[in-house]
């Protein structure tokens, strides 16, 4: 597929240019040193990691709430290590974790030099579900801010990704027509089918080479990105 049109290219961010997974390890090393919890990070990060994207989903269609996702996430993990904690622990550990998550930049290989080689040719845009001022933090300490034209969070937008009117919005504050625009992220349902379900564009980053049921356009690798544009 050619992609010769495009104009604007919308970029997730969360597990697609800005590490998430990594970052959190980073995060949680940081804050469980203040307890003595029994358990490994990997440990934790093993059940953490699916638990996580499980509510995600949920909160993506408006099934839970953003307090119920970052308290479940973490009280989940700890009933399955079998680790009693209180309510209020785990509403502390989760501001906790929310206040250092965004201090990590690791960012996912080929980030830098895809955008680098990229805004010499497109307007460069990110749409995402994450919370507005996290999101802020996160890519100014990456330091990748500057590469983009605009940021839709959900928050602005009012909906979120699957949602079409988080595309709408997008295409409206950058001033794009859906024909010279392409999606790019790495959720099957959120990125991609909310893009090609809105009429636009999608490449899906699957970066974890996940199997999906139709066939969508597809890149393993950031860099891979750069021979299509």
């Amino acid at each position: 597929m050619h992609f010769k049109n495009k104009k604007h290219l919308f970029f997730d961010l969360d597990h697609t240019l800005w590490d998430f997974d990594r970052n959190s390890e980073v995060a949680f090393e940081t804050i469980f040193k203040k307890h003595d919890f029994k358990f490994s990070i990997q440990d934790f990060l093993k059940h953490y990691i699916p638990r996580n994207q499980h509510y995600w989903k949920l909160f993506q269609v408006d099934r839970i709430s953003h307090q119920e996702l970052r308290y479940y996430r973490l009280k989940d993990v700890f009933d399955t290590l079998n680790v009693e904690v209180s309510k209020e622990t785990v509403d502390s550990l989760s501001d906790d974790y929310i206040a250092q998550l965004p201090n990590s930049n690791h960012l996912f290989d080929g980030t830098i030099e895809l955008l680098e080689y990229l805004q010499t040719k497109y307007d460069l845009h990110i749409i995402t579900n994450g919370l507005h001022f996290v999101q802020d933090i996160k890519m100014k300490n990456a330091k990748i801010n500057h590469y983009f034209k605009t940021v839709t969070n959900s928050e602005t937008a009012g909906v979120k990704k699957p949602h079409p009117s988080i595309f709408d919005f997008a295409l409206s504050l950058a001033k794009a027509s859906k024909a010279e625009s392409i999606m790019i992220g790495d959720s099957y349902e959120a990125d991609v089918l909310g893009a090609l379900d809105f009429g636009m564009d999608a490449i899906f980053f699957n970066a974890e080479n996940i199997t999906i049921e139709n066939p969508v356009f597809q890149v393993n690798h950031l860099l891979e990105l750069k021979k299509i544009f």
